[in-house]
């Protein structure tokens, strides 16, 4: 008796994305297995739980191949060993290094090292994330941080370079490296409304604006370490609250333009001197490692919380630092202007972003 069979041989490596995001969660064999099951699957490809489970054991087994290739993701463009069109291999990287959000706002800020590691476990148990996923992505973020740290030039377009990454997925981690880097503190409990991508998008602030690259892109270290000379230049902002007329005048020039425009005017108006003196002092600690650290505690607690027990909106905040910033050009006596520029640039952006009403 013959059998006719048609056979079909090539040579590409067979990778399905659900499975490899499954295996990337830190599912086993037989949990994925499980999953594709109720997913239909089996009723999609007429297969059986036998054909299944094979399908699975092998595409996790090619994907724990790759995974050290992944470590150094152009080796995986130049090995031989799998067949990989270039958009699959675009693909099976950006998801290696993709991180949860959740992860990354619960080690952000603290050392890369085996003491955070020993509390995966616990992070796992808040978050929800896999322990073996969670594992992935302390590993990626120390990886990230070890190659970068090393590198002269602009801090995200050398991880997307280097790790082949996305633009955005590069400035995520551009933010993850320039928080450990700076020891930012994020863990208090008065910081803990504030999301991952609320903290990244202060990261890329300061990263433009406030570190030595932003000013000399021929520096070493440019986009990590803060500019000494500019945190050294914002002690001469203490002007503004020490000079008694100048605070005086900033006061009168800034309510002159805010009256009529907002319900929360008068608190505006009697808590202007203890906001100006915050943010000035702020600006003038800054020269200090430990008022670096806690530079986003300050904010909070200087100014977005007296804000926020005043019941400003939003619209309020925007309004009041659009003048306060600018009502500071008309002082005849200020001549700090560039440094108080570049200064409440960052600071009316960060709080913004930071304020939730």
């Amino acid at each position: 008796m013959s059998v006719e069979l048609d056979v079909f041989v090539g040579n590409t490596t067979i990778m399905d994305k659900e499975v490899y995001q499954l295996w990337l969660n830190g599912y086993t064999v037989y949990d994925a297995v499980r999953v594709r099951m109720e997913g239909g699957v089996m009723e999609e490809y007429e297969a059986n739980a036998e054909v299944l489970l094979s399908d699975t054991m092998d595409q996790f087994r090619t994907f724990q191949m790759c995974e050290r290739l992944l470590h150094n993701p152009a080796k995986l463009a130049n090995q031989l060993l799998f067949q990989i069109p270039p958009d699959r291999q675009a693909m099976l990287i950006e998801r290696y290094y993709a991180f949860d959000d959740a992860f990354a706002r619960e080690v952000l800020g603290k050392k890369l090292s085996k003491g955070t590691k020993k509390d995966l476990d616990d992070i796992s148990a808040k978050t929800g994330i896999m322990l073996k996923s969670c594992r992935r992505q302390f590993d990626n973020f120390k990886r990230v941080f070890k190659v970068v740290e090393e590198l002269k030039g602009p801090l995200v377009e050398n991880i997307r370079q280097h790790f082949l990454l996305s633009d955005q997925l590069a400035r995520d981690y551009a933010a993850i490296v320039f928080f450990t880097s700076n020891r930012f503190e994020t863990g208090k409990r008065k910081l803990h409304y504030i999301t991952f991508q609320d903290f990244a998008f202060c990261a890329g602030q300061l990263i433009n604006n406030w570190t030595i690259g932003s000013v000399d892109n021929m520096a070493e270290d440019m986009d990590v370490d803060l500019d000494k000379e500019f945190l050294q230049d914002l002690k001469d902002l203490k002007i503004l609250i020490t000079d008694k007329d100048l605070l005086d005048q900033h006061k009168s020039l800034v309510c002159t333009s805010l009256r009529g425009k907002t319900k929360v005017f008068n608190e505006m108006e009697a808590n202007f001197k203890n906001l100006s003196r915050g943010l000035v002092n702020i600006a003038a600690k800054l020269t200090n490692t430990k008022d670096v650290r806690d530079f986003f505690i300050d904010l909070v607690e200087k100014f977005i919380e007296p804000c926020r027990s005043d019941k400003w909106t939003t619209v309020d905040m925007a309004l009041y630092l659009t003048h306060y910033t600018n009502s500071a050009h008309l002082l005849d006596s200020f001549r700090h202007q560039a440094v108080w520029n570049r200064y409440m640039g960052v600071i009316k952006s960060c709080i913004l972003r930071m304020y939730h009403d």
